[in-house]
Order: structure tokens, then C-alpha cells, then sequence
């Protein structure tokens, strides 16, 4: 596994610092607030869990589980609910948590459908943000940290449902996944 990363982008200590310095952003911004927690499964969990210890106010959690990219390397466009929040969201603040804003489709998608559902207010937290494959207008409230426009895997991130269990953030070789 270790030897289909060409090289670390984000350590596994620069991580712990990012989730810290969030942690602290979100607990200020939402200490009197009714924050409610959305990430999107599978790869935002592992950011999730540790971000919601870092956070320092009450929350509440749930997840979504949405498709659009399948095997491939890019969304797809196509979003597809798999599994929705169960609580209503009005009166919620809601922050939706995710690993990567990368093109944008799926958050815009996803911001589209929940903010029908009446939110309080509603923004995007994302670990790393890609903004250079931006194809839509969606833009975080709080960044972890801006990357190149490199096939990223580890913490959460995965090709083909493998690397996620990586502590660190690495950049994929080209041939893994242009077999």
C-alpha cells in the first residue's frame, strides 16, 4: 500500500493540527448555537470523529451516504442519495463536514436538497480543499488546507475503497489508478 504513494502531502501531525485549529474556529463561531453535525460517508468519518472531539460546544451527528464517483478518479456529476439524515433540520445550525471539496457537485447538490429542509444556517467544513477542479460555486466556511489538483488517498480518502486506513495524506501514482 505504501509503495503506491508517491509522496506525503499532509502528515499525519499536520492533520492533528488542522482538526485542532477547526475544532477551536467552530466551537467559537458556534457556542451558542444549535450546531448539528452532517458528513458524508465513508471518507469524511475519520475526519469527523476526530474534529467532534476537538470541538468544544454541544453537537449533534448524522451522516449521509451519497454516490457520484463509483471506481473512477472524478465525480461523476450524477448525485445519488443512498442513505439520508433521519432528524428534520429546522432550527438547526447546520455544518456539513467533508474530507475533500473537489469539484463541487456533490456539496452543491447536497446544499441544494438541505437547504429545503430549512436550516437555521448552513456552511461546509472541509479538511482539503481543491479549488483549482472547481466546477461550481461552492465554497467553504472553514478549510483545513488547499491542495494541488493531485489524486489524494489516507485519512478517510480512498481509491477504489482502499488507503483510507492511512494516517497521513498521500498523493497516489498515476499508474495505480490508470491501469
Amino acid at each position: 500500500m505504501l509503495n503506491d504513494v508517491k509522496s506525503v502531502l499532509v502528515s499525519e501531525e499536520e492533520i492533528k493540527e488542522i482538526v485542532q485549529r477547526l475544532g477551536r474556529q467552530i466551537t467559537e463561531d458556534y457556542k451558542d448555537k444549535n450546531l448539528y453535525l452532517i458528513t458524508v460517508l465513508k471518507g469524511a468519518v475519520i475526519f469527523l470523529s476526530d474534529l467532534m472531539r476537538a470541538i468544544k460546544c454541544p453537537c449533534e451527528v448524522d451522516f449521509m451516504v451519497v454516490s457520484s464517483y463509483g471506481a473512477g478518479v472524478k465525480s461523476s456529476g450524477n448525485v445519488k442519495i443512498v442513505k439520508d439524515i433521519d432528524i428534520p433540520l429546522e432550527d438547526k445550525d447546520v455544518l456539513i463536514v467533508e474530507d475533500i471539496l473537489d469539484s463541487g457537485l456533490t456539496l452543491n447538490f447536497l446544499m441544494d436538497m438541505l437547504q429545503n429542509r430549512n436550516p437555521k444556517s448552513m456552511a461546509i467544513c472541509t479538511l482539503l480543499d481543491k479549488p483549482s477542479r472547481r466546477a461550481c460555486d461552492v465554497h467553504a466556511k472553514y478549510i483545513g488546507r488547499q491542495v494541488p489538483d493531485e489524486f489524494v488517498v489516507g485519512y478517510g480518502l480512498d481509491y477504489d475503497e482502499k488507503y483510507r486506513n492511512l494516517p497521513f495524506i498521500g498523493i497516489l501514482k498515476p499508474e495505480v489508478y490508470t491501469k
